[in-house]
């Protein structure tokens, strides 16, 4: 098959919800979300939505109402062609963003020449680790290995934390800065391209829930720390126990969608491409430190693309947790004026299976704005992996 690039046509996102009750989006089944989200992208790019090859949805917690290829019954619900098929990817928070990689590569390759990925998640009513059922993930051989299995995530947080020597001050302080930034990107109209209206009943829905604007370091030094284990203490005693729920990414609903075409069909249908792919990456790394694969992940990236640290224009690495954007930075010495500097996921959420997506809708935003022609995005992943993109501003 011919080789082909593969154009970013567009990408668009939901507004992103607490994902709790009484959230502004829990009350919209995950599949009616990500039906309004492909109908967005469709209806703005004026595309027959008969030639999509594929739709490739990123989707983490595949229990209960994520369950039955959410991607596939969107699709239908928006009243698509039922020639078009589906499929779910799930590599944890880099879900969506391996989405795109696949639909990205697909192109490449040959096998489609019109391919949608998107992500969902809807945290307020499918609750996270739900697929697990109760029963034991690890196996037999596994537990050889690691007899004590992965720590939690929070856990992980609090250990890159020690490693690193970052303080609690300085997650808050970046954790509040993470709200100012996101406060004032709204405020001057910065998500207006990427966010489209969701209607729940009478209600169009066209912000961010989560942004808290008066959020400051002083406030967010006054919480508890969130993950205090007396097991894990004992075993791990560099903890200091630092990390809260406000210094880590908020809990939320939300879903993206992507058009990625071959260059031939851009040609073809008269549209305009707004980014291309440089290169593209997927890294492991420590599984019980768990969250420090986006470095080796960024390094290998920036060799694929034959590009430096200084190259990069805006690099988006995932707000999972402060310490790790702040570990990410002291490694890659990256110039934190360029590291988030739109608001990160503490400020406006981690919708899980969307995250990637969102990720990629405020990067290339935020390159067009800035006049920037790099942009560089990684998302640490459970289990100690993590993707890692890197786009050039057309």
């Amino acid at each position: 098959m011919p080789i082909s690039e593969p154009m970013l046509v567009d990408i668009v996102r939901t507004p992103l919800g607490r994902g709790k009750a009484g959230g502004q989006l829990s009350d919209l089944h995950p599949v009616d979300l990500l039906s309004q989200t492909l109908q967005a992208l469709i209806e703005r790019n004026n595309i027959d939505p008969g030639i999509v090859d594929d739709v490739i949805v990123g989707c983490v917690t595949q229990s209960g109402e994520q369950s039955l290829t959410p991607g596939r019954l969107a699709w239908l619900a928006a009243g698509y062609p039922e020639h078009v098929p589906s499929t779910t990817v799930e590599r944890k928070c880099g879900s969506s963003q391996q989405a795109l990689h696949f639909a990205a590569q697909g192109v490449a390759a040959g096998a489609y020449d019109i391919v949608i990925a998107a992500g969902v998640e809807s945290m307020s009513r499918v609750r996270m680790g739900s697929a697990r059922m109760g029963m034991d993930p690890y196996g037999q051989s596994f537990a050889a290995r690691f007899p004590d299995g992965w720590v939690g995530q929070g856990v992980a947080a609090e250990l890159i934390a020690a490693k690193w020597g970052i303080e609690r001050a300085e997650m808050d302080s970046y954790s509040a800065m993470s709200h100012r930034r996101a406060a004032a990107t709204r405020a001057e109209g910065g998500f207006r391209n990427e966010v489209i209206a969701i209607r729940d009943g009478d209600r169009t829905l066209s912000e961010d829930e989560t942004i808290r604007p008066d959020t400051t370091a002083e406030g967010l030094s006054q919480l508890n720390p969130a993950f205090i284990d007396d097991v894990i203490a004992a075993k791990y005693p560099e903890i200091s126990w630092s990390v809260t729920a406000g210094n880590a990414s908020q809990i939320s609903d939300g879903a993206a969608a992507a058009l990625i075409m071959s260059e031939a069909a851009v040609n073809r249908l008269g549209l305009r491409p707004r980014a291309r792919f440089v290169a593209y990456d997927v890294r492991a790394d420590d599984p019980i430190l768990m969250l420090t694969a986006p470095i080796p992940a960024t390094r290998r990236v920036l060799e694929k693309a034959e590009l430096t640290v200084g190259d990069i224009d805006h690099f988006e690495v995932n707000e999972a947790f402060a310490s790790v954007p702040l570990a990410w930075q002291r490694e890659l010495r990256a110039d934190p004026d360029r590291l988030n500097p739109l608001g990160g996921a503490i400020a406006l959420g981690h919708p899980l299976g969307a995250s990637g997506l969102r990720i990629m809708a405020t990067m290339l935003n935020g390159l067009e704005k800035s006049g920037g022609r790099y942009g560089l995005q990684t998302m640490c992943e459970m289990g100690g992996m993590a993707n890692a993109t890197i786009i050039e501003r057309l």
